[in-house]
């Protein structure tokens, strides 16, 4: 406090003395009365003179009402902010489990790691991915998702569509456990969700050594297409390796599939197999040669019966966007999947599986299937829409749930198209 004083010098106490002596005889006793203020004044950085507390009090009350009141205005802030989102909580989680209502997806964050939820960003100059492939610009048409919602409008039932039962279709290796938080997401939204395990993946107790085909492979989803009414379609939803499983189905079941929908998947053309796929320069980098395991159940002179993933190698090739959660649930799930099918011929025609509505979803730092790879397959099977996941890995359902669960949506609302 004794900064907020000004106190004189020695040398500047002596100048009234001499100016004192042309004076009269009042001026010394003029000089003794300034100079015992000057000296009270300047006593007030002292802390011993109980008369020097009075000068210093007011300005300490002052300041320490100031403090007070900016702190109490703090606490209140807090409040109100406290109360406001409390009041969005409740509003929002006291939808229905199986509601029509669609919470708008502004108010939606994704619980990844990265923080951010949003599946498109701003297009930038192109650059290396974490697998150090180029990252193109997007080439999907603008969302039909409403971006802005205000406060006072109502939410949006789900619009009626031709189906609001999803299927979703595992990857190689995957199982239907992997699809946990998509299931939650799209029944939070009124759509009914199923999950198959293919054979010899997640609790089918088949061994994966003696699957021998495709069909042998998907014959769990050809099941449960087949017990469906006969009137009754489904979305079809495929990742990875699913994606020639759904093809397959595709082909068999053209009536009873209302869209199909590829994430990250392998989308053949007709006569392709999924190895010749990967066997293209755009498919194959030194991760994943080194994170792929082939398993000899009839000895290494015969063809390899399956295909096994190197767990020391899973975050960097599959998971290095996803939460360390979900790596560890996938470390201790994945299981092997058959190779014979990887190298079988997709056979399908323009009557049946070209007939069904065909969608893909791009993950832009995907290192178990490239971006080029992805873009190949687009670019010589072309689906009717295509829509890229900004900073989804392979595992988008983990890397970027909430945003994939609104493209799901939103493919899911587009209008049935009336056959000509």
């Amino acid at each position: 406090m004794g900064n907020s004083f000004t106190c004189i010098s020695h040398e500047e106490e002596q100048r009234p003395k001499k100016s004192s002596a042309g004076r009269g005889k009042g001026g010394g006793s003029n000089t003794r009365k300034y100079m015992r203020r000057l000296s009270l004044s300047c006593s007030g950085s002292s802390s011993t003179s109980s008369s020097r507390k009075g000068v210093i009090k007011p300005k300490k009350k002052i300041r320490e009402r100031h403090h007070q009141d900016h702190h109490g205005h703090d606490k209140n802030s807090h409040i109100i902010q406290e109360q406001t989102l409390a009041a969005t909580n409740l509003l929002f989680n006291q939808t229905p489990r199986n509601s029509n209502y669609v919470v708008p997806p502004n108010f939606r964050q994704s619980t990844s790691s990265s923080g951010g939820s949003g599946p498109v960003s701003a297009v930038q100059s192109p650059k290396k991915s974490t697998c150090g492939f180029v990252r193109t610009s997007s080439s999907r048409r603008k969302s039909s998702v409403n971006p802005v919602i205000k406060p006072n409008q109502e939410l949006k039932k789900v619009e009626v569509s031709e189906t609001k039962r999803f299927v979703l279709v595992h990857g190689g290796g995957f199982g239907a456990w992997c699809w946990y938080r998509t299931i939650t997401l799209l029944e939070k939204h009124g759509f009914q969700v199923d999950a198959v395990d293919l054979t010899g993946s997640g609790i089918s107790s088949t061994d994966t050594n003696t699957i021998t085909s495709l069909a042998h492979y998907s014959k769990p989803l050809l099941h449960f297409l087949e017990s469906l009414k006969p009137n009754e379609k489904v979305i079809l939803v495929g990742h990875d390796f699913g994606g020639a499983c759904m093809s397959y189905a595709m082909e068999i079941f053209p009536t009873k599939i209302s869209k199909a929908v590829y994430i990250s998947a392998v989308m053949l053309a007709n006569g392709q197999s999924t190895l010749d796929l990967f066997n293209q320069p755009l498919g194959s980098n030194d991760l994943i040669q080194q994170a792929h395991i082939f398993l000899y159940a009839n000895g290494k002179k015969n063809p390899p019966t399956a295909v096994d993933y190197d767990r020391s190698l899973l975050r960097d090739f599959i998971f290095h966007k996803s939460p360390p959660k979900d790596l560890a649930l996938s470390s201790v799930s994945i299981r092997p999947f058959p190779f014979a099918p990887v190298v079988e011929k997709l056979h399908v025609s323009e009557k049946n599986y070209g007939s069904t509505r065909r969608f893909y979803i791009t993950t832009m730092e995907d290192c178990a299937i490239p971006v080029p790879l992805q873009e190949a397959m687009i670019k010589l099977n072309p689906p009717e829409q295509v829509f890229q996941l900004k900073g989804a890995d392979h595992a988008p359902f983990f890397s970027r749930p909430q945003s994939l669960n609104r493209i799901l949506v939103e493919i899911a609302k587009l209008p049935f198209k009336k056959s000509s």
